[in-house]
């Protein structure tokens, strides 16, 4: 389902009048010390957790264990997120060697593929046909393209807003699958390098599991981490384009970035479990722009939007579950309908 949104007339670039305002408010200075901490504290969440794993040893109360690493792991690619933007250091290298760590090694899910897939999705934010994010996969973004599916991939569409969060439990295998896809094909940057590390982690991994675990525990063990992590880790992006309007190609770089978004509304503890994603308008506005300053960013970006009078949708985190449901079964409709004709 596209959702026309109406391109404005080109009167000079309203992006460059807030971006002065931003930099004058000194938002997109580097925060090192906000990010020495965050990586120290997730470090430490790392180390913690596997130290925990090894302590406790064969019993079934490592299923809690597997809990708690799900939630760092998360942590972990949020913090992925964030080095792939240029958040944190100021060059390419580090950035790129950071995230290398983060998410072949600590993760399991190459980084390169990400940040390519993840690029494409910023320059054209819920674009039917260029933002990767609303491919026709599993889940239908499009209603076109909900039509003539059959078997499982059918069963699916038709109950897909039902279906969406038990088919989060498989998103981190899923990001395993989608690197090894990747990483088969030649071209792709320090490919070797990828490569070794995910090996690595699968190695390191499956070794914790099977010696301190037993056998029926670890497979346990390893579908409860993998299901929560996956959990998680969608319910960060989820809220942030899904049934929001889709554009056609037309809009100007600010209204393209903010009308395809949505705003979580929360706490300093919901910044901390999103990420800083909450503030997805401003994080598409400005990507280079530490986390920690989002909320700052975020009253000077909504009055502005205000006076250009560009629509700017911000919501509890229920309300962007509860219109991402909505949207998708909405889109399945099609499929229902045709369905029933059968």
């Amino acid at each position: 389902m596209t959702i026309t949104m109406t391109p404005r007339a080109p009167s000079g670039s309203d992006f460059a009048v807030l971006a002065r305002r931003i930099n004058q408010a000194g938002l997109m200075q580097r925060r090192p010390a906000y990010y020495a901490a965050r990586m120290g504290v997730v470090t430490l969440m790392l180390l913690g957790g596997w130290t925990a794993f090894v302590l406790i040893g064969s019993s079934w109360w490592q299923l809690v264990t597997a809990a708690v690493l799900a939630v760092t792991f998360t942590q972990v690619a949020l913090l992925a997120h964030d080095l792939a933007h240029r958040q944190v250091f100021r060059t390419k290298r580090p950035s790129e060697l950071a995230g290398l760590l983060a998410g072949n090694l600590a993760v399991g899910m190459s980084y390169g593929w990400w940040m390519d897939k993840h690029t494409r999705h910023h320059n054209n934010p819920n674009h039917d046909d260029l933002d990767p994010d609303v491919a026709p996969e599993v889940l239908i973004w499009a209603t076109e393209s909900a039509v003539g599916r059959r078997g499982l991939a059918g069963f699916i569409t038709r109950h897909q807003a039902g279906l969406f969060f038990p088919l989060l439990t498989l998103l981190a295998i899923d990001l395993k699958v989608s690197s090894v896809k990747a990483l088969r094909r030649s071209g792709m940057k320090r490919r070797r390098l990828e490569i070794a590390l995910l090996v690595l982690h699968a190695a390191a991994y499956l070794t914790a599991l099977l010696t301190v675990l037993s056998p029926l525990q670890a497979v346990a063990f390893l579908l409860v981490h993998q299901a929560l992590f996956g959990v998680y880790l969608g319910m960060t992006f989820a809220p942030n384009h899904k049934g929001m309007p889709h554009p056609s190609g037309d809009e100007d770089f600010l209204r393209k970035q903010v009308l395809t978004s949505r705003n979580v509304r929360g706490s300093r503890l919901t910044d901390a479990a999103l990420g800083g994603l909450n503030y997805q308008i401003e994080h598409h506005l400005f990507p280079g722009m530490p986390t920690p300053s989002l909320r700052r960013a975020q009253p000077i970006v909504e009055a502005y939007c205000a006076d250009i009078g560009v629509p700017y949708e911000q919501t509890s985190l229920v309300t962007s579950y509860r219109q991402a449901l909505r949207y998708l079964h909405d889109v399945g409709a099609p499929a229902r309908t045709e369905h029933a004709a059968r």
